[in-house]
């Protein structure tokens, strides 16, 4: 690069910077992180409880353990080399 183009592109990230203080300092300015933040501290009120019925707990959870058994299931075929349902005396 020459000379010309290195002092355009240096102009031209002193501009960025320029208006990104500007807009700090804007008081009406939110910042993108600032609503990170807030969200991360919303979601460490939320605790997971037990509730008796249909709940996003209980649903996660029944799901984990649905996944757990046929993890267990694809596992057992295929240190048995014959289907589950054989194994366990089924068929």
């Amino acid at each position: 690069m020459n000379s010309k183009e290195e002092q355009t592109n240096s102009e031209v990230t002193n501009l960025e910077n320029e208006s990104f203080i500007e807009q700090q300092n804007d008081p009406n300015y939110i910042s993108e992180q600032i609503g990170d933040n807030k969200l991360d501290e919303k979601s460490i009120e939320i605790k997971d409880e037990y509730k008796f019925g249909w709940s996003s707990y209980s649903e996660i959870t029944n799901g984990r353990f649905a996944m757990i058994g046929f993890l267990a299931i694809l596992l057992i075929e295929l240190c048995s080399k014959q289907s589950f349902l054989r194994w366990a005396g089924i068929l």
